[in-house]
């Protein structure tokens, strides 16, 4: 309940038990959650996230913290499975304009199951996104020509991407382009140089950065905690901490084929209304695969996210 000391703001900072809230003049409040919020059969194990609206009292006049006592409906949000609470998922982020996905080839290659896992949770939600693929200075011939393939065939399916390197600096101008003016979420896997990029973007961040791990050529979390910069009035970035699994939440096999745009394209021309695209007679997406017209590595994404969730019933 609102009360005279009852202030709105943004969230900045989840840290787990204490949120960074921003206020509409700049200020900033050390926050926490009433209890009885936290009781609510929300199902996420954070039931505020960075880039959410909150209302929230001051526990005392002229102090800077206070108490969350409501959480504004959200526009969208990136959700995923949670790695501690089972039965349990965990947002992201909140009221996001763009994702940016930080994918590499090498040192670490990122998966196209988890791209394609990525790509359906902004779906869900319509939440544009751009692909970055980083580290280009650490390409051969051979793998800058597999790289243009890879961004052709996301680029067909509307998923924009940008090659870039903080080495040699390519693709930084055309990333910044898109930051100005909205809230834009930054992705990836451990390992990926998301904290270099951010850092090369906004140089007065200072990001913490770690080298990867020459045993396991893994990426180690440099990021603990969700955390919303400032870069411009206007301008938001979002750091989150690196993804090693990125569980899909809430979607089931009957819907899956919504959120693939090239498979979601061709839902009414399949002969049966419930066609799951496997193996079923008069089916457009099997037609359109034989022809070519579909990626066959989306459509193996498709299916093993398929398997997995028959796996899960």
């Amino acid at each position: 309940m609102a009360t005279e000391n009852s202030m709105k703001g943004l969230v900045m900072k989840s840290t787990g038990s204490w949120y960074l809230v921003r206020t509409s003049d700049g200020s900033l409040y050390r926050c926490r959650l009433r209890g009885k919020i936290k009781l609510k059969d929300l199902k996420v194990s954070n039931p505020v996230a960075v880039g959410d609206i909150v209302e929230f009292d001051l526990e005392a006049a002229g102090e800077d913290t206070g108490t969350i006592h409501q959480i504004a409906d959200r526009e969208n949000y990136i959700i995923r499975k949670s790695t501690h609470k089972t039965a349990h998922s965990h947002v992201l982020a909140a009221n996001i304009d763009r994702a940016l996905l930080v994918v590499t080839l090498v040192s670490p290659r990122t998966s196209f199951g988890f791209i394609d896992r990525f790509l359906i949770t902004a779906e869900a939600y319509d939440i544009p996104v751009t692909i970055i693929y980083n580290k280009s200075d650490l390409y051969d011939a051979e793998t800058a020509q597999y790289q243009q393939q890879i961004l052709k065939m996301y680029a067909h399916i509307n998923y924009p991407g940008i090659i870039c390197s903080t080495v040699s600096g390519q693709g930084i101008p055309e990333i910044r382009e898109l930051l100005t003016g909205y809230k834009i979420l930054f992705s990836g896997h451990s390992g990926v140089g998301k904290s270099t990029l951010i850092n090369q973007l906004a140089p007065g961040l200072a990001l913490k950065t770690t080298e990867i791990s020459d045993y396991s050529d893994k990426g180690k979390h440099t990021t603990t905690y969700a955390e919303m910069f400032e870069l411009a009035p206007d301008t938001f970035i979002i750091d989150t901490p690196g993804i090693k699994e990125l569980g899909l939440v809430d979607i089931a096999k009957e819907e899956l084929g919504y959120y693939f745009p090239e498979i979601r394209e061709r839902l009414n021309q399949c002969k049966y209304y419930n066609c799951l695209h496997v193996n079923e007679p008069g089916c457009a997406v099997l037609q359109d695969l034989k022809a070519g017209k579909i990626s066959l590595t989306r459509y193996e994404s498709y299916r093993g996210i398929m398997a997995e969730t028959d796996n899960r019933r």
